[in-house]
């Protein structure tokens, strides 16, 4: 789930607090770096709790109308074409991801349920939630189609809702896209026989990411003083102090990268560190990085320094 630009987010924000803590301990950043990451998994789950707790939340709104006292024909016989869908009846029933569910304590919607209510009446008013539920006997593949864009076009760009996540958790602001993407994958793959290692997937790819992950930050904390010679004289305008702390990190980040990750091709690192920074730091500050990288990696280049192995990694 996690990429490695989110990885590189990450490891930013840590070094940056790290940077600005009274009594800076690498130790405490290190743990803080791992629950960080480890809170991504939780808005994952939490999100796909929204989707039950909708259709929950449908099926009592079926039931209240069915017993208004002067109920139509069409609330005494509605539609339970939402409420039976095959995914959610999937992610709904799944044994492992409500153990999970109750076990990190997400039941947040049952608590917050005017968020679901908001959600359900978004739904509600879209043309195409009522042609669903003019259908029958719906297909899988109709019903994987029909939650994705329920989840595309009313979650994810729910304002309301985004405000409630950012005042849960920060940090789940920066994980918002990058779960609602991989949400919206899994959709479309879910089965009866998939459903548990999908609904409850591993926040790393695979080992190596997670160790790419807590290498990173280390190299740049530990190797501090040699990282800021290297910047040093690099830029003849500014004054090393007056660099912002945002492209300071991102500079340290990305010479790291170069000098202590052999496997990671230059151009990547480059590339990766620039989108970096033109969403986290000043409009100008892509230009700035990437005038110092490519000063650098001539340098490096020069003095064979660039410690890069296997074609195409320079």
């Amino acid at each position: 789930m996690l990429t490695r630009r989110h990885i590189r987010v990450k490891v930013l924000q840590t070094v940056y607090a790290y940077n600005h803590s009274v009594n800076p301990n690498i130790d405490v950043q290190e743990k803080f770096l791992h629950h960080s990451i480890g809170q991504m998994q939780d808005l994952y789950l939490l999100m796909l709790e929204l989707l039950v707790a909708v259709k929950d939340q449908a099926e009592d709104f079926l039931a209240k109308s069915q017993n208004k006292y002067l109920a139509t024909d069409s609330e005494k016989n509605p539609s339970r074409t939402f409420v039976d869908n095959k995914v959610l009846d999937i992610i709904a029933n799944n044994a492992v991801f409500s153990e999970i569910i109750d076990k990190k304590k997400l039941n947040y919607w049952a608590l917050d349920n005017e968020y679901v209510s908001i959600v359900f009446k978004e739904l509600r008013e879209k043309d195409w939630y009522q042609t669903y539920l003019d259908r029958k006997d719906t297909t899988i593949k109709e019903d994987q189609a029909f939650i994705a864009k329920f989840y595309k076009e009313v979650i994810a760009p729910n304002d309301k809702l985004y405000d409630y996540l950012e005042d849960k958790r920060l940090t789940w602001i920066d994980d918002f896209p990058i779960v609602n993407t991989a949400i919206v994958k899994m959709l479309g793959k879910i089965s009866e026989k998939n459903a548990s290692n999908l609904l409850v997937p591993d926040t790393y790819k695979n080992d190596e990411d997670r160790e790419y992950a807590l290498q990173l930050f280390r190299k740049v904390i530990l190797n501090e003083e040699k990282l800021n010679l290297q910047i040093k004289g690099k830029t003849p305008n500014w004054d090393q102090d007056r660099i912002a702390d945002i492209d300071l990190i991102i500079l340290k980040m990305a010479i790291a990268e170069f000098l202590y990750f052999p496997s990671i091709p230059v151009r990547a690192t480059i590339n990766e560190y620039l989108e970096v920074s033109k969403e986290y730091s000043t409009p100008k500050s892509s230009i700035f990085v990437n005038g110092i990288l490519d000063k650098l990696v001539k340098e490096f280049t020069e003095n064979g320094d660039l410690n890069k192995m296997g074609r195409g990694l320079q």
